[in-house]
């Protein structure tokens, strides 16, 4: 019986095709350190199945082979010297055998040199920016699913997609066979950016820079969530990276720098109101409709922004709002100088408010 369970437990071990398959068991994995954390998972859930069978059944078996009924007497005795020698020994030699192959493993998880190139992943409430700092451009990735599936609304189209709560208007995208460093920090509290199918889970820290890489084997897509409890819609920031050949990354690559070269706005500009009010419109949908609502009108620990005394009264009050943060409100000091300009004067333009515009030039003034 007993080699039976124990050939069992290293054909698990060691059949990870087998292990892939099954729903309750790790994401199939797609880098070299993913597949280490497989193997070091199944060697660790052998040492410790073995020894609770060893220890379980040493135990049952002097239970019942010298119970009273059977004639025994108890035997009082205290200090042997082997069995305290063994007794230390032995859990010591287990313990390193668990503990170098999982150094191995760390070590090889924290060794970033020798990167192709570097993403910077900013953790922030509730989607995830990123910049690629070796060609010039970021974006930000924000949950793609619809408010209607998300509240549980019925009728057509509001059915729950393959890729609930897993799915990005925008995705990270890298090369097949190229080792990405990725250096994580936060704009507000902790994040942690991790994808399983890569062995990757990075803490996100606001005023630190932590790092993590991954080097995917296959080409394909893969999500991840940020997995640190950071506040009301930490479901809501997931993952997704694309992994893709050479010549497409490259593609991508130009599409993007020439997309954002496109859309870059010109804080020197004479921004008029009309078009301040059209461009904020597009930032408070993108940023802050999921917290204050489409229609302004706020929302449990949001106040409302229709009607407002920071949105109708006076600019100063209003800029230093959205530059650092307040209560349940993150600091937007990530938004450009236009961007805050419009999105400070469509809230103070809409819903009922008539307040003045606010220019760029006066969010640069009060970042100094």
């Amino acid at each position: 019986m007993f080699r039976r369970l124990l050939a069992f437990m290293v054909l698990f071990a060691t059949q990870s095709t087998w292990a892939q398959d099954a729903i309750w068991t790790f994401q199939a994995p797609v880098t070299g350190i993913a597949r280490q954390i497989e193997s070091l998972h199944s060697w660790l859930m052998l040492v410790i199945l073995v020894i609770f069978f060893l220890v379980f059944g040493f135990m049952f078996y002097a239970i019942l082979r010298h119970r009273k009924s059977l004639g025994h007497d108890a035997k009082p005795f205290h200090e042997n010297t082997l069995v305290e020698i063994l007794w230390t020994l032995i859990p010591a030699l287990i313990l390193l055998g668990m503990a170098w192959p999982a150094a191995r493993v760390i070590l090889a998880q924290k060794n970033t040199h020798g990167a192709d190139f570097t993403i910077k992943a900013t953790g922030f409430q509730w989607f995830w920016a990123y910049d690629y700092l070796d060609h010039g451009f970021g974006f930000k990735s924000k949950l793609a699913t619809p408010r209607a599936q998300i509240e549980n609304f019925t009728g057509a189209g509001h059915d729950k997609s393959q890729h609930y709560l897993l799915e990005v208007d925008q995705p990270i995208v890298v090369p097949v066979g190229k080792k990405i460093r990725i250096l994580t920090t936060s704009n507000d509290v902790i994040h942690s950016w991790g994808v399983p199918a890569f062995g990757v889970k990075q803490d996100a820290i606001p005023g630190f820079i932590r790092d993590t890489w991954f080097k995917a084997e296959k080409i394909g897509t893969y999500r991840g969530q940020c997995v640190e409890l950071c506040g009301k819609d930490h479901a809501f920031m997931p993952i997704v990276v694309k992994v893709v050949s050479e010549a497409d990354f490259s593609a991508w690559i130009a599409a993007e720098q020439a997309r954002a070269k496109a859309a870059k706005d010109d804080p020197n500009k004479a921004w008029t109101r009309g078009e301040l009010i059209a461009r904020g419109q597009q930032v408070y949908e993108a940023n802050c409709a999921a917290c204050h609502q489409a229609n302004g009108m706020g929302g449990g620990a949001y106040p409302a922004i229709a009607g407002s005394k920071i949105a109708t009264g006076a600019k100063t009050a209003h800029i230093n709002l959205v530059l650092q943060g307040k209560n349940a409100m993150p600091s937007w000091v990530a938004l450009s100088d236009v961007e805050l300009a419009a999105v400070l004067t469509y809230q103070r333009t809409s819903w009922g408010n008539q307040a003045d515009i606010v220019m760029p030039a006066e969010i640069r003034a009060a970042r100094k």
